[in-house]
């Protein structure tokens, strides 16, 4: 990744922009906007940070933690978290000497909405 910073999104909040990947072509707009938070999701680091996060019971890891998990300095795993944060996919608070992340709501379940093809609606005939 270089090391251009990524700005923060909001992934669908204009029910207008990004519909799903099946239902209509992506204009320039949304395709610059997804991109951005499918680069910030294209390093297994921070999908694995990502993941960590999302997937914690209460919802929110302190960075004291996740440190251990990876076999890189502190500073490369804050750095990591500060591009997804810039993404848009998670948010943090710093409490004393830690800081703490959490995912943002509904943005993971937008982007999966975003991927998901529609399902043929099919009766069965008796």
């Amino acid at each position: 990744m270089s090391k251009q910073e990524l700005e923060v999104i909001a992934i669908g909040q204009d029910a207008s922009c990004c519909p799903g990947l099946a239902s209509a072509p992506l204009d320039d707009e949304c395709a610059t906007e997804l991109a951005k938070v499918f680069k910030a999701l294209g390093d297994p680091v921070r999908l694995r940070l990502l993941s960590m996060i999302a997937s914690r019971e209460g919802g929110e890891v302190c960075v004291c933690e996740m440190t251990p998990a990876f076999d890189l300095s502190q500073p490369t795993i804050s750095h990591h978290l500060k591009l997804l944060r810039q993404a848009g996919l998670i948010d943090c608070e710093r409490r004393g000497t830690w800081v703490y992340y959490w995912a943002l709501p509904g943005v993971l379940d937008k982007l999966a909405a975003f991927l998901t093809t529609p399902q043929a609606v099919t009766e069965v005939t008796a």
